[in-house]
């Protein structure tokens, strides 16, 4: 008997495995693109392509920094993939990290928004102008190649994307191939955007958590204009003037951030929090008869809630003396 027999029998095992798996990849069901056909997304032009996106040939495992340089250079940031690789790439890994990407980003106070796992959004945000940073598995489940590539185009008629991927400036796949391989990386996508500017499909609580990661990593002046922008899009909403006014608070803006709180408590006078940071607004300017009635009123309001007894003990033990305010308070509701 030959010894060579087990071995080739092996070889054509692992080749029938191999080949069912293509197969099984190539028939997995594309519902999204089924969807896109059947009913493709209304006001939005049927092709577009951001032309003037940077394009940074991807070095082997450097995907990552090539991807986020190309999002970042086309908004004018002075930066390249060998600046970012020694902030996002990781040896022991051969890539880089989503949370690299996001704090990198965040570095420069520009302001990267999560998208639905929709290719709707996708397009959507290409039709507004936003090229779209995606992460894909191009290999299996089970054995996966992760990949970063920006898309910056799409033909609803020809069913396809348009990308910037590793060496070709210019990549175009159909649909169905680009959602296999984003969903094999759980359709992780993101726009990173200026602060002052909403992306056309982000949603208030994805918003809201870029820019208070923003801001809780030091760029509060950068959050502050994410919050105004909120504030545009979305008006009268308590959660963006509250965070608008804490962030306010932040940068030692107290005039602000008594705005933000008494405009919170226009809409909302029930809101002990807003009542309680108000207190502490007034109080930081010298209003300390007025910022202990405001803080009264969330103690009454929520009187289950130590914090605000605490306010309260803190701005009776100051100093004597009091500013008048240059408005009177709201009135203080009944709890």
């Amino acid at each position: 008997m030959l010894k060579g027999f087990p071995f080739l029998q092996n070889t054509h095992l692992l080749v029938g495995v191999l080949l069912c798996a293509l197969l099984l990849t190539a028939c997995a069901a594309t519902p999204q693109t089924a969807g896109l056909i059947e009913q493709p997304p209304i006001g939005v032009p049927a092709r577009v392509e951001l032309v003037d996106t940077p394009f940074f040939p991807q070095q082997r495992y450097q995907c990552g920094p090539a991807a986020l340089a190309t999002v970042l250079v086309g908004h004018g940031i002075d930066t390249d993939p060998e600046l970012l690789k020694t902030r996002v790439f990781l040896p022991g890994r051969r890539g880089s990290l989503q949370v690299e990407m996001l704090a990198t980003a965040r570095s420069y106070e520009m302001l990267p928004v999560k998208l639905a796992p929709q290719m709707e959004a996708v397009i959507l945000e290409l039709a507004a102008g936003n090229p779209v940073l995606v992460l894909q598995n191009l290999a299996f489940t089970w054995a996966p190649r992760w990949h970063y590539a920006v898309v910056v185009g799409y033909d609803l008629d020809a069913g396809v994307f348009v990308l910037r991927s590793g060496t070709t400036r210019r990549w175009v796949t159909p649909f169905s191939v680009f959602e296999r391989t984003w969903q094999r990386g759980n359709s992780w996508a993101i726009v990173v955007v200026s602060p002052d500017r909403v992306p056309a499909t982000a949603s208030l609580q994805a918003y809201l958590q870029a820019v208070h990661a923003l801001e809780t990593t030091g760029h509060v002046g950068a959050a502050r204009r994410g919050y105004q922008a909120a504030s545009l899009r979305w008006p009268g909403n308590p959660v963006v003037m509250m965070a608008s006014g804490n962030a306010a608070y932040a940068e030692a803006d107290y005039v602000a951030a008594e705005r933000a709180f008494r405009s919170v408590l226009g809409l909302h006078p029930q809101e002990a929090a807003a009542w309680n940071n108000l207190g502490y607004a007034l109080f930081a300017q010298g209003c300390l008869n007025a910022a202990i009635s405001a803080t009264r009123c969330a103690q009454t309001l929520a009187p289950d809630k130590p914090e605000y007894a605490d306010s309260l003990r803190e701005f009776r033990q100051a100093s004597p003396g009091s500013v008048a305010v240059s408005e009177p308070l709201p009135r203080c509701p009944l709890p």
